[in-house]
């Protein structure tokens, strides 16, 4: 965690950054956000394979939950999927 002054001096290079060079910027912010997307991605496909086992381990009900919980992060990230790609 930083420092007040600290938070305060990175949000100026930040800032200072951005003004320079918006280019660099974009493509910086961009980046992070294909990596965040991979990590939903693979987040999504490991709760789908752990389906099975999750309704044989916590019964029907819990597995029928959890996959209309999946159907709809499916739903989600397919509407949005302009955003992560």
């Amino acid at each position: 965690m930083l420092s007040k002054e600290d938070q305060r001096r990175f949000e100026q290079i930040t800032r200072q950054l951005r003004e320079s060079d918006p280019e660099f910027f974009t493509r910086l912010e961009h980046r992070a956000r294909g990596h965040r997307s991979r990590y939903l991605m693979l987040l999504t496909i490991v709760l789908w394979a752990s389906l099975p086992a999750a309704t044989v381990l916590a019964g029907g009900l819990a597995g029928a939950i959890f996959a209309v919980v999946l159907l709809a992060n499916g739903a989600l990230m397919w509407r949005f999927r302009r955003r992560w790609l």
